[in-house]
């Protein structure tokens, strides 16, 4: 596969140095994706205090978790930072709830920052949104469930993603779940999206091989099921497009030898296009079968697309994916065993009697709506039942 940006790719790249960085490792670049300036390459995580400076940023809420700083991640950050007040809230759990959010704005409250960092998984940075929305527009996360609910101005941010996954830092939603029911709300705003993104492979390689398989398998599914939502685009397609080419050629390499930055470094690009996508396409059926699974059973989010994925495809039609791959779910179902993940529901403690009341909550899942083909909670336990 080529390792510089395709003719047809969205991006243009400015490239620093000289383009190697070393051992075949690209050096930094920036380029504008959307309304985004995205800046990667191996130690890019050095930038930021230069683009906080940029933003207007002296007093910085950095949003994390125990993870992440636990990595030594934040301590470069905030090294980054220096000459700048800074303060950590590193209480982000997975999948974040609105408590969660809520006691990142009591504590943002009290250092009055003028710019946020999200720096983590989706979780951080879904946090570090749902933080912003409260803090610059007060009340609750469930005010602001759908699009454009906000009112007020809202800070200056920036995304650092330490996973390939979510693509979060690519998109103006935050997904919070209700703290009683579990259902993740998606709440969105233009202004709550990041300023500028760093992509820094360094981070990413670090992660467990657990973690960056279940993320790699999340971004592979946004770039599949943003290919063929109702709601897409000439647009979003090429940007899924792009993202399967990256992330197929890319993860098994970069999760089997996290020290080729070249592989993590596309993976994480992959992951940052297929969250653009999103943004204009939405998602489908996969997505709304993996949100009960995780609120009922507790299996992890890309473990539960993963094992959606192949089903949905299948039931979509092969055909519809033909610009991305033939034999796509095949394909998908080769990703998936060199992630090391799940096969059967079965083998997540998911039980049979179960999946009439999955298939009725995932036919309330917004994403249902976006699919190709119409779904009903009949033909999503066929789905279920497929993948049992």
């Amino acid at each position: 596969m080529s390792r510089t940006a395709s003719a047809t790719s969205p991006l243009s790249r400015s490239v620093g140095g000289d383009g190697r960085g070393g051992q075949g490792v690209r050096g930094l670049w920036s380029a504008e994706v959307g309304a985004v300036r995205v800046h990667a390459g191996p130690g890019a995580l050095g930038l930021l205090g230069t683009l906080a400076r940029e933003l207007g940023g002296g007093r910085v809420f950095v949003v994390t978790d125990r993870g992440v700083r636990s990595a030594g991640h934040v301590d470069s950050a905030l090294a980054s930072l220096d000459g700048l007040a800074a303060e950590v809230f590193d209480g982000v759990a997975e999948n974040p709830t609105s408590l969660h959010v809520e006691e990142g704005r009591r504590a943002a409250a009290d250092f009055g920052p003028d710019l946020l960092v999200g720096l983590g998984g989706g979780s951080a940075m879904d946090c570090a949104k749902g933080i912003n929305f409260l803090l610059t527009n007060g009340g609750r996360m469930e005010d602001y469930r759908g699009t454009g609910k906000a009112s007020k101005p809202m800070l200056p941010s920036i995304g650092v993603p330490t996973t390939a996954g979510t693509g979060s830092e690519a998109q103006s939603y935050a997904l919070i779940s209700h703290p009683e029911t579990h259902e993740k709300m998606a709440c969105g705003d233009r202004r709550a999206r990041f300023r500028e993104v760093i992509l820094d492979p360094r981070l990413a390689a670090s992660a467990p091989r657990k973690v960056a398989a279940t993320a790699g398998i999340d971004a592979v599914s946004h770039a599949v099921e943003s290919h063929v939502t109702t709601r897409g685009n000439a647009v979003s397609r090429m940007l899924s497009r792009e993202a399967w080419r990256l992330l197929s050629a890319s993860l098994e390499t970069s999760l089997d030898s996290p020290e080729d930055l070249r592989s993590v470094e596309d993976t994480l690009l992959g992951a940052h296009l297929a969250g653009a996508a999103i943004e204009a396409s939405m998602l489908g059926a996969a997505h709304a079968c993996a949100n009960p699974l995780t609120a009922r059973f507790g299996i992890v989010h890309g473990v539960a697309v993963g094992l959606m994925l192949p089903h949905v495809v299948r039931f979509n039609g092969e055909e519809r994916y033909c610009e991305l791959q033939g034999e796509l779910a095949s394909r998908i179902e080769e990703l998936r065993a060199a992630a090391g993940l799940p096969e059967r529901l079965r083998d997540c403690g998911v039980d049979a009697g179960s999946l009439p009341l999955l298939a009725e909550e995932a036919s309330r899942q917004w994403t249902a709506g976006f699919n190709p083909r119409p779904v009903d909670a009949a033909t999503l336990k066929s789905l279920y039942e497929a993948a049992f």
